[in-house]
C-alpha cells in the first residue's frame, strides 16, 4: 500500500478550491490588498493560485504546464508588495486556513509555507507594523 501524498492528505482538489475561494472573497473586499490586480476579474488569478499551491503540494503540474517554472519573486516584481499589504494578504489567507480546518499538523505546514511566502514577496519599504500577523 502506498503512503498518500501531501496533496491527498490536505484533501486535494476540494481543499484548495475552498482555500482559494475564501481567500479571494477576502482580497476582493480589501480596497487596498485589491489594488494589486490589475484584473477586473479575479477568476484568472484564483486559478492561477489555485494551481501554484496544488503543484506545490504535489498535486497536478498543470501551473508548470500552462506557465512555466513559479518564479514568484519574478512574477511579483511588476507589483509593488509592501509590509502593509503582505500583512492584509495574510490575514485572508489564514481566514481561508481557518475555513478548511485541516489536522493540526498539515495547518501548521501550510501556515508556516504561506507566511514566508508572504514576507518573501515584499519588494517596497514601507514601515513594518507594530504586531506583525505571524
Amino acid at each position: 500500500m502506498t503512503e498518500a501524498t501531501l496533496y491527498e492528505r490536505f484533501g486535494g482538489h476540494e481543499t484548495f478550491h475552498r482555500l482559494v475561494e475564501v481567500f479571494y472573497d477576502g482580497v476582493a473586499s480589501d480596497e487596498k490588498l485589491r489594488a494589486l490586480y490589475p484584473e477586473e476579474d479575479l477568476e484568472p488569478a484564483k486559478r492561477r493560485f489555485e494551481m501554484f499551491l496544488e503543484q506545490y503540494w504535489g498535486g497536478p503540474t498543470t501551473y508548470s504546464e500552462e506557465r512555466g517554472h513559479p518564479r514568484l519573486r519574478m512574477r511579483h516584481m511588476p507589483f509593488a508588495v509592501t509590509p502593509e499589504q503582505r500583512d492584509r494578504w495574510l490575514t485572508h489567507i489564514m481566514a481561508a486556513c481557518d475555513a478548511v480546518d485541516l489536522e493540526p499538523e498539515l495547518d501548521a505546514l501550510l501556515r508556516d509555507y504561506l507566511v514566508r511566502a508572504a514576507y518573501s514577496l515584499v519588494n517596497t519599504p514601507g514601515p513594518e507594523p507594530e504586531n506583525p500577523i505571524r
